[in-house]
């Protein structure tokens, strides 16, 4: 493994080469759009860590862990994880240290434990990753995206605690 990307390289550059393309000039323009997008990308980024710090400050964040827990137990989700699932969709280091907090209290084999692991590892952080996508694009309506992603989450987390319960 360590020589596939000396390779790719090796035969990215012969292929270049072999089509008479300026690398060089190539290379620094796409340098060039990958600035440009990440100066894009910025206020995006901005605005997610703010709002994910304001959802935590603010005390949303424990007013719907509150409120969701009994609805996540009639899913099946046991309500210690609550917290996760709401975190996971803004930060993923976030919910990294909460699932730390879950291993801890519950230990390293217990049933809470495994869903946790589980839906940590299976979910995505989905406010970050939309905004990197779709800085670099031109589309605005980003809620049907958005909450088919979560819709889709939720239900994949459903079915992980389910697997875990039985296995």
């Amino acid at each position: 493994m360590a020589y596939v990307i000396p390779v790719i390289f090796i035969l990215v550059f012969g292929f270049s080469v072999f089509r008479k393309v300026k690398i060089y000039d190539e290379f620094t323009a796409g340098i060039g759009e990958a600035v440009k997008f990440t100066f894009s990308l910025l206020p995006c980024l901005a605005a997610v860590f703010m709002l994910c710090e304001l959802f935590e400050a603010s005390g949303l964040a424990a007013a719907f862990t509150k409120f969701l827990s009994p609805v996540f137990g009639a899913l099946g989700i046991p309500s210690e994880l609550t917290k996760l699932i709401l975190i996971k969709p803004f930060s993923g280091s976030g919910s990294l240290a909460y699932l730390n907090q879950v291993i801890a209290e519950n230990g390293a084999d217990s049933y809470i434990t495994r869903c946790a692991c589980v839906c940590f590892g299976s979910s995505e952080t989905v406010f970050y990753i939309s905004a990197v996508y779709f800085a670099g694009t031109k589309v605005k309506k980003l809620a049907v995206p958005i909450i088919i992603i979560l819709a889709s989450t939720l239900f994949a987390t459903v079915i992980a605690c389910l697997l875990c319960r039985i296995m």
